[in-house]
């Protein structure tokens, strides 16, 4: 068919487009509020309209095979997200159902399967009784358009011309299957924001800004996509009765969340997300003194680098990620001097020099949990995209310390901290990796003569 969808090109709206005010007005734009989610002829969809991903998985074995492991494939079951979904519909009161749910099963939402006892049940039972995929194969390539920037502004459209619809990258793909349709929207960043951008429903408080994170940065400038970046090509075949192509995007979606991702048993999809954790930053000592002195204070000054992430470090779900600064100083003895960055009760330390997003209720209060009563971002000191934050140890070498000193420092990532998941899931049920994205070390020697005579060395 010779059809090209999301050929108009993307702007920088930042908020709810059109305004929120028209939308509330016209609740037949928004059929799924709070979600954003529509249809063609705002209708609710039969889920029937539908395939498996196992179907499409016969002819795009590779790209299926792929898929299978990432954590779209996982959306709906990630045991962390579904014991938030059922915290925030009973506190909510079922008001924030749709909105949670649309971009974690868009096709539970769009078919009208998403209940308040479906969000609230657990995994096993839901996936008994009300089984519905993730992000899959139908999910992605049946968006025909988007309607904004935000909270899952796309177009569901899966029988468009009265037979399966397909909407893809490739202007040549052919398919004995369903129709297939050229879509500019697959191949651009915007098409990621529909559900990569987060605004707060009700206080319009902005919860993730990964896609504008991107948009801001010299990756949009160069025309690098999150597409180039998470979707990698390699050389083969689409489908397997499709030609050879120089170029077919990877479906691993690699991220950072290699917990969750070994927790279900994904080993391989784990270590991808902590080889692109390790190509995401650089650290490095500022000038180091040449030597220290026993007995008094010293600073140490410590350089972070967004070298290979294209939104903020890091990115997404706010209650959650972290990257923190792990600095230790040991004497010649192997006995640790100072430390500030440990884990300690299942989170880092007080005063860990660490960059993360900081969300507030009405009253000034930190949210750690609850953020759909975040009303404000208190605070937001993460690492722009090829940009860099120096953090600062000031510590007291002891008199009797043994030179030379050796100064490590770790940077380390988790998607959530221990004492999250243990409140969540119950104590030990997940066990949170600490990733280690980039270390440093150097020796710095004491001075002999003034540690000789601070200890008392004849």
């Amino acid at each position: 068919m010779d059809m090209a969808v999301g050929d108009e090109q993307p702007g920088n709206e930042k908020w709810l487009e059109p305004a929120r005010s028209k939308l509330m007005a016209v609740m037949s734009a928004m059929p799924f509020f709070p979600h954003r989610a529509n249809t063609t002829g705002n209708l609710v969809l039969d889920v029937k309209d539908f395939d498996d991903a196992q179907v499409c998985g016969t002819c795009h074995v590779e790209i299926y095979k792929q898929w299978r492991t990432s954590m779209m494939s996982q959306a709906w079951d990630d045991p962390v997200y579904r014991a938030l979904l059922k915290m925030a519909s009973e506190a909510t009161n079922g008001k924030v159902d749709n909105f949670c749910t649309g971009c974690h099963s868009p096709i539970g939402l769009t078919t009208g399967q998403i209940t308040s006892q479906v969000n609230r049940s657990s995994i096993e039972d839901s996936a008994m009784n009300h089984p519905m995929p993730g992000v899959d194969c139908e999910t992605c390539h049946n968006i025909s358009a988007r309607t904004g920037l935000d909270n899952g502004a796309y177009v569901m459209s899966p029988r468009a011309h009265g037979r399966p619809t397909k909407y893809g990258p490739r202007k040549d793909a052919v398919s004995p299957y369903h129709d297939t349709v050229y879509s500019a929207l697959h191949t651009r960043s915007d098409f990621c924001a529909t559900c990569h951008n987060v605004t707060h429903p009700f206080s319009s408080v902005a919860v993730e800004r990964t896609y504008d994170e991107w948009l801001e940065s010299p990756y949009s400038f160069n025309n690098e996509t999150c597409q180039d970046c998470h979707m990698p090509g390699f050389a083969g075949k689409a489908a397997i009765m499709g030609p050879d192509r120089e170029r077919v995007a990877s479906h691993w979606f690699s991220g950072a969340n290699a917990t969750v991702l070994s927790y279900l048993g994904q080993h391989e999809a784990a270590q991808r997300a902590r080889d692109m954790l390790a190509s995401a930053a650089e650290m490095q000592f500022q000038p180091l003194p040449a030597d220290m002195l026993p007995g008094q204070y010293t600073t140490v000054a410590v350089k972070v680098a967004n070298v290979g992430a294209g939104h903020k470090l890091p990115t997404g779900f706010p209650e959650g990620r972290e990257i923190w600064i792990d600095f230790q100083v040991r004497d010649a003895t192997g006995r640790e001097l100072y430390r500030l960055g440990a884990v300690k009760d299942g989170k880092t330390e007080e005063d860990t020099r660490n960059f993360k997003v900081h969300l507030g209720d009405k009253d000034g209060n930190e949210l750690d949990i609850e953020v759909w009563n975040a009303t404000q971002i208190l605070s937001d000191n993460r690492i722009l995209p090829k940009g860099y934050i120096v953090r600062e140890f000031s510590f007291q070498v002891p008199a009797d310390a043994v030179g030379p000193l050796t100064l490590t420092a770790h940077l380390n990532y988790w998607p959530f901290s221990q004492k999250l998941a243990d409140y969540l899931l119950g104590k030990d049920k997940m066990q949170v990796e600490v990733t280690r994205m980039a270390s440093v070390t150097q020796r710095v020697p004491l001075l002999k003569a003034l540690a000789s005579a601070a200890t008392g060395t004849p």
